[in-house]
């Protein structure tokens, strides 16, 4: 998998190429093309590379040589950009106030542009070499030619047996016979969808067998990754009474134009085989009713052909299901065996994830073995390697169908532990501070909004799970099931990307070269690590999920040349005082740090100098930030927990930025007010999400100016503690979307003109709320999500209906921890007419609700 390598490589001389823009000096051209050579030859090996991993796969041992030569220098080339682009990021610095004569940045960039090309001349003789062997020992064809010579699909013969036994799927299938028998669907197609393993074609087939009778004619084929158009349209006339193969596709389309029909695509993986089908097949939206039925990994894929109304996305099953599923082909199961095997039944199931591939897999493995207690725990003490084996070629053929890019991208899930909930923020910032995303413009706005393309297109092909979304749709965290993390794990271990800390110990040779890993517990295990690779000059990121207070004393005495992202999670069970050492300040490549846990600590002032830095975000302990004036001009992300008081005058935006205002910067999360120079807000043209503790009169007096002070705030959080002499008006503000106010109880006077005319989200917390607060509440014409949380209602009854548009777009009501409120009524069908969810939390159970919204409530 060096292809994952020779796209960092390209990705990061990109970013090189952009940085030489801005240089001049007839040396920095030299530099250039050196930098353009490299990407190009490097996209020329990857695609090599792409070409050659079939015949790899098929044991040839010289391609798998030669393979491994390529991703050795892929690895020793990554190392070198990323220590040469810090460099040549510093040298910019030249064209400003340090050097302002042409003539003096050539002596500033001489010694390490002449370096540089050193290096690039011996990474051109080791291509060359590579070359050469590849020649020398006749490692040519990378291809394989023979088209006539089809290996056996198994996929393809189990479309055709008998089996369409369905455990767990009742409600789907059901609901598809339903949808697939209305004589009103949309499209005619029936897309089923979801990750491998769940059983997409076994429910397809059942459906498809179950029906088929009800129209006149019928097919079922298998498309799967590389599928030939013109064999799937011969498969499908020859079951259809076609006898004639003259003028195929004509005579097909005219059958099918008179015949009501239902087939089976199963296993579509993109768009292009569908474009080329539907050019014989008659629309299915016909008068005369045929239909289609499809299946695929790809969510976009069923969405392309069938619209959203044909999506069916299967899920994995619940226990109960998985284990009727597991008992029904043990077959051993019955009034005589032991509790104890039952019990290791259940476990073995749980260890499956609700996959019904992985759990078909495991009894197939217990049915070979005798029916002793024994037995079974040994199986369950090694399913996890055995399981994940046998999934192995269905779950790679997902990964396989990734484009090159988005490769890297979902190994990185890997690195979280199992089952861990993931914020997007964390992915998004973290591919882009290891340049997994890279934008041609440099902009990094643009490039966050392709990472969360990334994320999007690795949710559609059903490779990653959403666990939330985001008040606008988008998503707010994520998952990955176990099967699917133990593929990132291996595959990543293969290709170098990244190790755990079960896997970095197989060859000490290897340990120097681990570039990035992973610690989910055990503290004894890094300190083994690190003490076997005391320089680890090769690691690119760290993730530490771990229990141990000490293990920033642990890393006192390392040396992260390289590192790019360190994330430590500390366990929240306890809460430590301790000291994170000077050292972090040498990471000069860092550009994500997130530490979390209850720690109570400061951060070195040395860390102010990191240059590269992009994300900071502590906001999830008590770790306080450092003073000192803040070197990075890189900073977008800043978030640390709003009510920890902040060394004195670290938080000042000044001492920030001394010298130039922080254009960067998107996130400000969250800022004592005592600390913000609320006159600089003007300067922050590129701020979106503003929190700030302790909001004073001043400040808001400068936010409810007519001119909006950041015109691209789009989230705002507000803290209130004292009462306030200046009325808040956020009216001028078009682009917030999101608004949080905490008032802690004071008293205060809303009206509409508080609120941002395109708010979607708004959350009162510790708020007084009075009769007329809910009126005004009430003609917000986009809010959708309203959350009321710790207020002191001063009426008992909140009445939500009354005349003209009430809450027009108003679709989730969230109540948390009401004080005096007793009833929460609507007493007609007009008011709230798009409310789909009410969420009482707290004391609430003596709250009484009207008919239509009790029947609202989850």
């Amino acid at each position: 998998m060096a292809e994952i390598l020779l796209t960092a490589i390209i990705n990061k001389s990109i970013e090189i190429a952009g940085n030489l823009l801005l240089q001049e000096g007839s040396r920095l051209n030299w530099l250039k093309e050196d930098s353009n050579w490299l990407q190009r030859e490097m996209r020329h090996i990857r695609s090599y590379i792409d070409n050659a991993k079939d015949k790899a796969i098929e044991g040839d041992s010289r391609v798998k040589n030669l393979i491994k030569d390529i991703q050795e220098l892929a690895g020793d080339v990554e190392d070198l950009l990323d220590e040469f682009l810090p460099k040549i990021q510093q040298s910019n610095k030249c064209k400003g106030a340090i050097c302002r004569l042409k003539t003096a940045c050539i002596p500033c960039h001489a010694s390490f542009a002449d370096e540089f090309a050193i290096e690039i001349e011996k990474i051109k003789k080791r291509v060359a070499d590579i070359d050469r062997v590849r020649k020398t020992y006749n490692i040519m064809d990378t291809s394989n030619n023979n088209n006539d010579c089809i290996p056996l699909d198994q996929r393809r013969l189990f479309l055709h047996t008998d089996e369409t036994e369905v455990i767990g799927l009742d409600d789907d299938f059901n609901m598809l016979k339903a949808k697939l028998l209305d004589h009103d669907l949309p499209y005619g197609v029936v897309s089923i969808v979801g990750m491998p393993g769940l059983g997409k074609t076994t429910l397809a087939k059942k459906l498809y067998r179950h029906v088929r009778d009800q129209f006149e004619c019928s097919g079922l084929v298998y498309v799967s990754q590389q599928p030939r158009a013109g064999e799937i349209l011969h498969d499908i006339a020859k079951q259809v009474g076609l006898t004639k193969n003259d003028y195929l596709e004509e005579n097909l389309r005219s059958l099918l134009k008179r015949k009501r029909y239902v087939i089976l695509l199963d296993d579509i993986w993109d768009i292009e085989i569908w474009n080329c089908l539907k050019l014989v097949l008659p629309e299915c939206y016909s008068k005369i009713g045929s239909r289609i039925i499809i299946t695929s990994r790809n969510s976009n894929v069923g969405r392309y052909i069938g619209g959203d109304s044909s999506l069916h996305v299967l899920q994995p099953l619940d226990s109960e299901n998985s284990f009727e599923l597991f008992t029904k082909k043990i077959f051993i199961f019955d009034n005589n065996n032991s509790a104890d095997l039952v019990n290791i039944g259940r476990s073995i199931v749980e260890r499956c994830g609700g996959i019904p591939l992985a759990i078909l897999v495991t009894a197939g493995m217990l049915r070979a073995r005798e029916r002793t207690e024994h037995a079974w725990n040994r199986v369950l003490e090694s399913m996890c390697h055995k399981v994940q084996d046998e999934c192995a070629k269905v779950l790679a053929l997902s990964y396989n169908d990734l484009p090159i890019a988005l490769r890297p991208c979902f190994l990185y899930f890997g690195l979280f532990p199992e089952d861990h909930e993931i914020r997007a923020f964390d992915l998004i910032n973290m591919w882009i501070a290891e340049k997994l995303i890279v934008v041609n413009s440099g902009n990094m706005r643009e490039a966050e909004s392709s990472a969360e393309d990334v994320l999007n297109d690795l949710v559609s092909r059903n490779l990653i799970q959403v666990a939330k979304r985001k008040y606008d749709g988008r998503i707010s965290s994520c998952r990955i099931h176990d099967l699917l993390h133990s593929l990132c794990v291996d595959f990543a271990k293969e290709s170098n990307f990244f190790h755990t800390e079960h896997n970095a110990f197989g060859d000490p040779g290897n340990v120097a070269m681990v570039r990035r890993i992973t610690f989910y517990s055990d503290i004894n295990v890094m300190n083994e690590f690190f003490r076997l690779n005391p320089m680890p000059r090769k690691l690119r990121a760290l993730f530490c999920f771990i229990t141990d207070r000490c293990v920033f004393s642990h890393m006192a005495h390392l040396n992260f040349k390289l590192l790019q992202v360190l994330v430590v999670v500390m366990s929240r069970d306890w809460y430590s005082n301790f000291s994170i050492p000077n050292k972090f300040g040498n990471m000069s490549c860092l550009r994500y740090l997130r530490l979390e846990g209850n720690n109570n600590g400061k951060l070195p002032n040395s860390i102010v100098k990191l240059k590269c830095l992009e994300t900071l975000d502590i906001r999830q302990s008590y770790i306080r930030l450092p003073t000192g004036v803040w070197e990075s001009k890189q900073l977008r992300h800043l978030r640390f927990k709003r009510f920890i008081q902040a060394s004195n005058g670290c938080c000042s935006i000044t001492p920030f930025f001394p010298n130039m205002p922080p254009n960067n910067l998107q996130t400000l999360m969250f800022m004592p007010d005592k600390f913000f120079e609320s006159r600089l807000l003007h300067q922050l043209i590129n701020l979106r999400k503003l929190g700030i503790w302790c909001t004073s009169s001043s400040t808001v007096k400068i936010l409810s100016a007519l001119s909006p002070v950041p015109t691209a705030l789009e989230v705002l959080k507000l803290y209130f503690f004292r009462v306030r002499s200046e009325q808040i008006n956020l009216s001028s503000y078009p682009n917030i979307v999101k608004l949080h106010l905490n008032f802690y109880r004071t008293m205060h006077l809303i009206n509409s003109e508080v609120f941002p005319p395109n708010l979607i989200k708004l959350t009162l917390q510790d708020f007084k709320v009075e009769g007329h607060v809910v009126a005004v509440l009430k003609k917000l014409p986009k809010l959708r999500i309203l959350k009321m949380v710790w207020c002191v209602h001063m009426e008992e009854k909140m009445d939500l209906s009354g005349d003209g548009d009430i809450f027009p777009q108003l679709e989730f009501l969230h109540i948390h921890e009401p004080v005096g409120l007793s009833e929460v009524t609507c007493t007609d069908d007009v008011s709230i007419p798009k409310l789909k969810k009410l969420l009482l939390i707290g004391n609430t159970s003596n709250i009484r609700l009207s008919e239509h919204l009790a029947k609202l409530r989850i």
